[in-house]
C-alpha cells in the first residue's frame, strides 16, 4: 500500500510503499476513501523539518530537555545516535479519515466488515490507504453523511471539547478568533446550540465564509469592521460583552488574548484551543476576573493509551463526553443537517499526488481551509489480503548444524532496537537480515531502509513460518514477549529477545513448558551488561574470590515520562519487573550463581522505588537499589562488591577501581559501553557454530523468576524463594492457564 511520511531531519516527504497494516486486536483495519490534511499542524511539521538543528531545538525546547537528560546518563555517542535516529526515520502525517472496514480485530465485534467509519489519531488515522485504528477511536458513520465530510470528523471533535469547556448555554453571546479550519466549525457548532457568535480573523474571505455559516458579524482587528464588530456585540449583550471567548488562532503574536479580555464581559471564559502566544495581560484578566481554561484536543481519553490503545471506555455516568462520543456528536450533528462541511472544503486532491501538494503547501501555494486526499479504490484481491489469512507454522526444526551465514527476522523494530541492536547487526558478512515485521508499516520502511532488511511486512507469524530464517530477533512491547518466543521455538528458531523474558509468572511458566514440549532451547534474553568489556575487565582484575561475596548495586532509574507505555503495569508488568533483570543477570553472572531468595520493602508512594535483598547459596548478598525518586541526571548505575579484604567498584561504565592492600587502582573506560555489540555478536557465534546459547536457559529462567520474587516480596513484606526450574509447581507460581492469552502480541 502507499502511505505518506516525512523525515524530520532532512524535511523530504515522500510516498512510500510499505506493508499493509495487521489486524490486531481490540481494533479494526481501514480502507481509507478520504483523509483531511490539518492545515494547522501539518504545515508546522513540514515547515520545522526544513529547520537546521538549532532551529528545530528552538522549535521544540521540550525534546531539548529530555535529550540533556539521555547525556547525562548515556554519555555523548549513545545520546547522539539516539537523536539521530529519531530525526533521520520516517514519521506519518494526518490524523482525521473516513473509510470502509476490511477486517475486524477480536473485542472490536461492534463494527462489521464493510461499514463506513470515521477514525481519529495521529499514530493511526494516517494518510495512508490502510489503517489499524483502535476501536475507540472509531465511529459508525450515517448513511446520509457522506465519506467526504466525515473525514472532518476529528477535526469537528477538536472544536466540540472546546464547546463543551466554555459550558456555553442557549442564548449566550460567544466570539471566535481565529476563523481557521477548528474556528469554522466552531461557529457552526455554537449557532447550531442556539448561542450568537461573533468571529475574527486577519483574512476577510473567512470572515465572509464565518458569516455565510451562522456568524451575526465577523472583522479584522484595526479595520473598520472591528468597530462595527464591538457595536454590534455591544447590542447583542446589552453592553456586557461576551460570555466566552475561544482562542483558535496560532501564531506568535499576543493579540488574540489582548482582544479577548477586550470583548469578554466580566467573569466571562476563555477557552484556549489552538496553538497561539498566552501572554495574558494581568491588568485586564484580573481585572475581569476571566476564568480562562484549555481545552485538550477531542476530548477525555486523548493521550490516555488505556483508553486509546487498550479499548477502555469512560462510564457515561461520570464523563459524559469522551473523544470517541464528541466523534459521534460530529457525524449525528451531519446526519442531523445542523453542521455543513461542504462551504469549507477547499479542495479534494489525489492520493497519488500527496508529495506535490505538502510541496505547495510550504511554499505557500496552496491555502485552503479543508484539503482532503481522496483514495483510489483497491479491488477484492488487496482487500482480502488485508483482512489476513491464518498463516501455518512449519514443523518443528531445531537447528544446531553450523551455517556459514546467520539468516535474521526480526520482530518489532523501535528506539532501543533500531540505536542498541541492529546497527550491529548491519553489514556484516556473516549476518543476513531478511525480514522486519514491525505493528506499523512506516516502523518497518524505516528498519527495510536503514538496515538492508530483504522484506518488511506487518505479520510476523509469516515471518516465523519462513525457513529461510534461522534466528529470530524481538524487541516489541514487554507484555508481547513471552508469546512470541513460544511461537519462535515451536518454529524451530533461535530466539534473541529484549529483556524482560515474561511480565507474569503464567507466561513464565509458559516459555518454560514450551522449551521442554519443543525441545528448543535456543534462546538469549537482551541481558547486556554481563557482556561489557568493562565489567568484563573489573571482573579480571577482582580475580577469584575466597568466600562470600557483598555486592552493592545503586540504579538510578529516574521518573517515568508522561505517557511512557512502561507506566501500563496492567499490560506491560511493573518498571522493575521490566528492567531489573538486567542487574540481577549481572551480579549472578559476577557470582557465577542465581539467587535463591528475594527480600525487598519499597516506598510506599512507589513499589518500584525499591530496595532488594538478594541471597546466594554461597552465602554471597546482593543489595540491589532501585530508585525512581532521584534526579535524572546523576549517573544511571554504581555498582560495588566486598570480599577478602578488597573492594571493587564501577561507575556508570565510565570508571572502575580495584581496592587491595591500601592501594587503589583506577581504569577509564572510552565511553558508556553496556555490552549490546557484544552480546548480539554472542548469540551470532551460538547460533552460526550450532553449540550452546551464551546464557544457560535455565539462568535466564531463573533471572526472570526473580524480579517476581522481589515484586511478591514488596507486597508480603517477607522473603520470597525464587522459584528454580526444575522446583516449579503449579501451586508455587499461582499458575492459570486461562490467563495466558495472545494480547500482547495483538500489540
Amino acid at each position: 500500500m502507499k502511505q505518506i511520511a516525512q523525515n524530520y531531519k532532512s524535511g523530504d516527504i515522500l510516498l512510500l510503499e510499505v506493508p499493509i497494516p495487521a489486524c490486531k486486536s481490540g481494533g479494526i483495519l481501514v480502507r481509507t476513501d478520504y483523509s483531511l490534511i490539518s492545515m494547522g499542524t501539518e504545515a508546522m511539521k513540514i515547515h520545522e523539518s526544513k529547520l537546521s538543528l538549532i532551529g528545530k531545538a528552538r522549535a521544540r525546547p521540550d525534546q531539548v530537555k529530555k535529550v540533556m537528560q539521555t547525556l547525562a546518563q548515556q554519555g555523548p555517542v549513545a545520546t547522539y545516535k539516539k537523536v539521530m535516529n529519531r530525526l533521520d526515520s520516517y514519521t506519518p502525517l494526518g490524523y482525521s479519515l473516513a473509510g470502509v472496514v476490511v477486517a475486524v480485530g477480536a473485542g472490536a465485534e461492534e463494527f462489521k466488515v464493510g461499514q463506513r467509519v470515521a477514525c481519529a489519531g495521529n499514530q493511526f488515522a494516517l494518510h495512508a490507504e490502510y489503517n489499524w485504528v483502535p476501536k475507540n477511536l472509531c465511529v459508525a458513520v450515517p448513511e446520509n453523511v457522506t465519506s467526504l465530510h466525515a473525514a472532518f470528523t476529528t477535526v469537528g471533535s477538536i472544536a466540540m471539547q472546546g464547546f463543551r469547556q466554555s459550558e456555553a448555554k442557549l442564548g449566550e453571546t460567544a466570539c471566535v478568533i481565529g476563523l481557521g479550519l477548528v474556528g469554522q466549525i466552531l461557529v457552526q457548532i455554537l449557532h447550531a446550540a442556539g448561542v450568537r457568535v461573533v468571529g475574527i480573523d486577519v483574512s476577510k474571505e473567512r470572515c465572509a465564509l464565518a458569516e455565510a455559516c451562522g456568524g451575526a458579524i465577523c472583522a479584522i482587528p484595526g479595520d473598520s469592521t472591528f468597530d462595527a464588530l464591538k457595536s454590534k456585540l455591544s447590542v447583542l449583550t446589552g453592553g456586557a460583552g461576551a460570555d466566552h471567548v475561544f482562542l483558535t488562532a496560532g501564531g506568535n503574536t499576543n493579540q488574540p488574548v489582548e482582544i479577548a479580555a477586550e470583548l469578554a464581559r466580566d467573569r466571562a471564559r476563555v477557552v484556549d484551543i489552538g496553538k497561539c502566544k498566552l501572554d495574558l495581560p494581568w491588568n485586564a484578566y484580573y481585572e475581569k476576573e476571566l476564568d480562562v481554561r484549555f481545552s485538550r484536543s477531542y476530548g477525555p481519553g486523548r493521550y490516555d493509551p488505556n483508553y486509546e490503545e487498550g479499548g477502555i471506555d469512560y462510564p457515561i455516568g461520570y464523563v459524559r463526553w469522551t473523544e470517541r462520543r464528541n466523534m459521534e456528536c460530529i457525524v449525528d450533528l451531519l446526519a442531523a443537517g445542523k453542521l455543513d462541511f461542504g462551504p469549507i472544503t477547499s479542495d479534494i486532491l489525489p492520493f497519488d499526488d500527496a508529495v506535490s501538494v505538502y510541496e505547495k503547501i510550504n511554499a505557500g501555494e496552496l491555502r485552503g481551509l479543508g484539503i482532503l486526499f481522496r483514495y483510489p479504490l483497491e479491488g477484492a484481491q488487496v482487500e482480502e489480503a488485508a483482512a489476513g489469512k491464518p498463516v501455518s507454522m512449519p514443523s518443528l526444526r531445531v537447528r544446531r548444524a553450523a551455517v556459514e551465514r546467520v539468516r535474521i527476522g526480526a520482530i518489532g523494530c523501535g528506539n532501543y532496537a533500531t540505536t542498541m541492536l541492529l546497527p550491529h547487526l548491519k553489514g556484516r558478512p556473516d549476518v543476513e537480515l531478511v525480514e522486519v515485521a514491525t505493528a506499523t508499516a512506516l516502523s518497518a520502511a524505516n528498519a527495510k531502509t536503514k538496515f538492508g532488511f530483504k522484506r518488511m511486512s506487518t505479520d510476523f507469524r509469516a515471518l516465523l513460518a519462513d525457513a529461510d530464517i534461522d534466528a529470530v530477533l524481538i524487541a516489541t512491547r514487554h507484555d508481547s514477549h513471552s508469546f512470541m518466543v513460544c511461537e519462535a521455538l515451536r518454529a524451530g528458531k533461535a530466539v534473541f529477545v529484549e529483556k524482560p523474558l515474561a511480565v507474569t509468572p503464567e507466561q513464565l511458566a509458559q516459555v518454560r513448558d514450551t522449551i521442554e514440549q519443543t525441545g528448543n532451547d535456543r534462546l538469549m534474553v537482551g541481558f547486556n551488561r554481563r557482556f561489557a568489556a568493562v565489567l568484563n575487565e573489573l571482573r579480571g582484575r577482582w580475580g577469584v574470590a575466597g568466600g562470600p561475596q557483598v555486592v552493592h548495586y545503586t540504579v538510578n532509574a529516574g521518573p517515568l515520562n508522561a505517557g511512557s507505555w512502561y507506566g501500563q503495569t496492567a499490560l506491560q508488568g511493573t518498571r522493575f519487573v521490566g528492567e531489573g533483570g538486567h542487574f540481577i543477570d549481572t551480579v549472578s553472572w559476577w557470582l557465577g550463581a542465581d539467587p535463591v531468595e528475594a527480600h525487598a520493602i519499597a516506598t510506599p508512594d512507589d513499589p518500584d522505588n525499591l530496595i532488594a535483598t538478594l541471597t546466594y547459596a554461597d552465602g554471597s548478598i546482593a543489595k540491589l537499589a532501585y530508585v525512581t525518586h532521584g534526579d535524572p541526571k546523576y549517573p544511571k548505575e554504581m555498582l560495588e562488591v566486598f570480599a577478602d579484604g578488597k573492594v571493587a567498584r564501577m561507575d556508570n561504565f565510565r570508571r572502575t577501581e580495584v581496592w587491595r592492600g591500601g592501594k587503589c587502582k583506577k581504569a577509564r573506560a572510552g565511553g558508556i559501553d553496556k555490552g549490546q555489540k557484544q552480546e548480539l555478536e554472542a548469540f551470532v557465534a551460538a547460533v552460526k557454530s550450532g553449540g550452546e546459547m551464551p546464557v544457560p536457559v535455565a539462568s535466564l529462567i531463573a533471572t526472570t523468576a526473580a524480579t517476581f520474587a522481589v515484586s511478591r516480596s514488596v507486597a508480603t513484606r517477607r522473603p520470597e524463594r525464587v522459584a528454580a526450574w526444575a522446583s516449579w509447581d503449579e501451586a508455587e507460581i499461582g499458575r492459570d492457564e486461562g490467563s495466558y492469552s495472545e494480547a500482547g502480541a495483538a500489540r
